[in-house]
This record gives structure tokens, sequence and C-alpha cells, in this order.
């Protein structure tokens, strides 16, 4: 006996440019128990993983700044200020991590923390972020970052104080949202210091 709430009845593939876009048709048991016919589009584009350098005793947080055309399109300049991050590709998200932040910020950072995981999008996106807090020092740096040209990167890195990156949430100025989650996870872990 099936006990699942879901049955796929069509899957189409209505695009595989860049990531993987589908049309699913399927049936929905209700929570009275009977069942019903939706059609949802899905975009898969894989599992991705983010982090939130920080330094206390400096007390700054490492971000970035690179075009993002969905934004642009939506009413937006188009340029996110956002803590680094990139796709699995195949890899651990602690190996993948430490890779991309190296690649965009420039700085080797040893040992990461994870804090969570979470769905960004789940309406219509099949992603699946890992979020990271790694601290560093300015002798971690090992390189400019900026990312990969070739993978049309140009990614400013920026070195911000923990109360200019917060008010910049409040003002407007970050409107990433994995973003927003790692910096009030990192306001919230501060004050619970205090206490």
């Amino acid at each position: 006996m099936d006990h699942s709430p879901v049955r796929i009845t069509a899957e189409e593939t209505l695009s595989d440019n860049w990531y993987l876009l589908k049309k699913y048709s399927f049936d929905l048991r209700r929570r009275d128990g009977s069942w019903q016919n939706q059609t949802r589009e899905v975009y898969d584009r894989g599992n991705g993983a983010t982090i939130l350098l920080y330094n206390c005793e400096q007390r700054t947080v490492l971000l970035i700044r690179q075009f993002r055309m969905p934004t642009f399109v939506n009413d937006y300049h188009g340029y996110l200020i956002e803590a680094a991050a990139g796709l699995l590709d195949n890899a651990s998200p602690e190996e993948r991590i430490r890779l991309e932040a190296e690649e965009e910020t420039g700085y080797r950072v040893v040992q990461v923390e994870k804090v969570f995981a979470a769905f960004m999008s789940p309406g219509s996106v099949t992603e699946r972020i890992h979020f990271f807090m790694g601290e560093y020092q300015p002798g971690d740096r090992v390189g400019s970052g900026g990312g990969l040209e070739e993978e049309g990167e140009d990614i400013e890195v920026l070195e911000l104080g923990f109360e200019q990156a917060f008010a910049m949430v409040q003002s407007g100025e970050i409107v990433d949202g994995k973003t927003i989650m790692l910096l009030q996870h990192l306001e919230l872990r501060l004050l619970k210091e205090r206490w």
C-alpha cells in the first residue's frame, strides 16, 4: 500500500540550458484524504553552501559584491552584497565552502562551523543551502579573491564592521536572504555572549 502523499503523473523537461527546469504533473493527497491534481515548474540547480567570514578582534565581516541578473530584471540595480557562496558540484558542503571562500574572498579558512541548512525558495527551486560561519585573520589572506573570470564572476571583496553590516540589512543595502540570515545569526551569537 502506497502511503506517499504525492504521485507524479507526468514529467517534462522545459530547459536544460544552464540548469534543469522541469514541469511536473502530480496528484497530491490533501489533509481530508482526497487527491488533487496539480502542476508545478521546478528549477534544479543543485545544492549550495554559503559562509560568513568574521573576525572577532577587529569586529569585521568579509562580504562580496557581484552582479545578479535576476535581481536586475526585478527592478533592482543588480549588484548584491552577499556572503561567499557556491554550488556543491559533487563536493561535500565543508570542502566546497572552503574553496568558494578562497576563490571569492582570497582568504583560506581552515576551520568552518556548520550552523544550519535551509531551502531558500522552496516554491520553485530544489536548492538546499548549507550555512557556515568561519573566523578569519589578516594572515589567512592568500590571494586577491574576485572569483573566476571564466565563470563570469567579477567579485568585489568588502570588509565591513559588524555594526555597519547589521545597519546595512536595516537600511536595505543588504537584501540577499542567505547573507541576512548569517548576519542575524552572528548578531544573535554576539547578544548571547553579552548575557
